[in-house]
């Protein structure tokens, strides 16, 4: 015959129900802001992001609300780069220079040529066709 096992007290169930709110926290701080990862959140078709000379030789240009970043090298050729970060998914919002830094846990891109330069990311940041066409930068899927 096996022992009786004790049943649960009232103290042990309302520390369990204390604590798995508190474990739920954990998710919620790495999910991009509005409750979850927004990594189709860039053009998926053509978008026209503004004025071609918008975008300095040696410079890059963040435009948060398409997810975009579009940098111009020494030589003219623009690139652009989703501004999704490849380590949990959350929209970058900031860029310094032409360093893209992810608010999430800190990881830092090169507008220039998508690279990581800080981790946490291990990836590089995904590329967008880009054109200038008529004055205009227009990025996205089909540019």
């Amino acid at each position: 015959m096996s022992a009786a096992r004790p049943s649960a007290t009232r103290r042990t169930v309302l520390r369990g129900a204390a604590v798995t709110p508190v474990a739920g926290l954990g998710l919620a701080a790495c999910s991009a802001p509005g409750g979850g990862t927004t990594a189709d959140a860039t053009p998926t078709a053509p978008v026209d992001l503004g004025a071609d000379s918008e975008v300095a030789e040696g410079g890059a240009k963040l435009y948060r609300e398409h997810n975009v970043v579009v940098s111009r090298s020494a030589g003219g050729v623009l690139k652009a780069y989703s501004t999704i970060c490849t380590h949990a998914g959350c929209p970058i919002n900031k860029l310094q220079g032409t360093t893209l830094v992810c608010p999430c846990h800190g990881s830092e891109f090169d507008a220039l040529t998508g690279k990581v330069v800080q981790s946490p990311a291990t990836e590089p940041l995904n590329e967008l066709p880009v054109k200038s066409a008529s004055g205009r930068i227009v990025a996205g899927p089909g540019a």
